[in-house]
């Protein structure tokens, strides 16, 4: 197992609501000192940790977070908003609902233009496996793979369950070429992460690796 691979690999996240700038510092700082692919923060701090960390760090935000069911007019708002401030990447939450309608059009729509508004930096699209059907997962493997986004991102970490390996095996069956995998959520140990990859996960969300890697318990995102 190759630790600093993984950490190359890893957005280094923090986004607990009660989150302060002190602690959003700390893990800049973190992911600076250990190689992180980014840090994956609150919109409100995007600013804040750009100017701190320069382009020496990727900065990455989340949209429509955690529940999707912003309105895509709002979603765009706050794409481009994290942009003016310095977000490098763009973790975005589709409109659950809309999946569970059916509503295939409108959940492509939406992530085209949520891609168009990223002005070619990076998205990732947060699909909530955990509230998704076999069937939905697939489905949003297509449309994600249709849409010209960067990644299928498995979950936010704010609801019933993060990522699964069989979530991760699925989607690597399922993507197109060029599409990557983001997993998220409940990577509790090294052995975890180092799996993911294994099964065709390119990032890795989580607020756990730095602290195992440093051989503290953790426990978190």
């Amino acid at each position: 197992m190759d630790v600093k691979n993984i950490l190359a690999h890893c957005d280094h996240t923090l986004l607990k609501p009660e989150s302060t700038w002190e602690q959003i510092k700390a893990i800049c700082d973190e992911g600076l000192e250990y190689g992180c692919a980014s840090v994956c923060i609150p919109a409100s701090y995007v600013k804040q940790a750009n100017d701190y960390v320069g382009s020496d760090l990727k900065i990455c935000t989340v949209i429509g977070f955690p529940n999707g069911y912003s309105t895509t007019e709002v979603k765009v708002f706050e794409t481009e908003d994290a942009i003016r401030n310095g977000a490098d990447e763009i973790d975005m939450v589709i409109n659950i609902g809309w999946v569970k309608d059916k509503r295939w059009d409108d959940v492509l729509g939406e992530i085209k233009t949520i891609k168009a508004s990223c002005q070619g930096r990076i998205l990732k699209v947060i699909v909530e496996a955990c509230l998704l059907t076999q069937e939905e997962k697939i489905k949003m493997c297509q449309l994600v793979s249709e849409s010209g986004a960067d990644y299928i991102k498995t979950s936010t970490g704010f609801s019933t369950g993060g990522a699964t390996k069989e979530d991760v095996a699925l989607f690597a069956q399922h993507i197109g070429p060029g599409v990557k995998i983001k997993a998220a959520g409940g990577i509790a140990t090294l052995q975890d992460a180092q799996d993911f990859l294994d099964l065709g996960a390119d990032r890795l969300g989580t607020s756990r690796i730095v602290k195992l890697a440093r051989g503290e318990q953790a426990s978190g995102y």
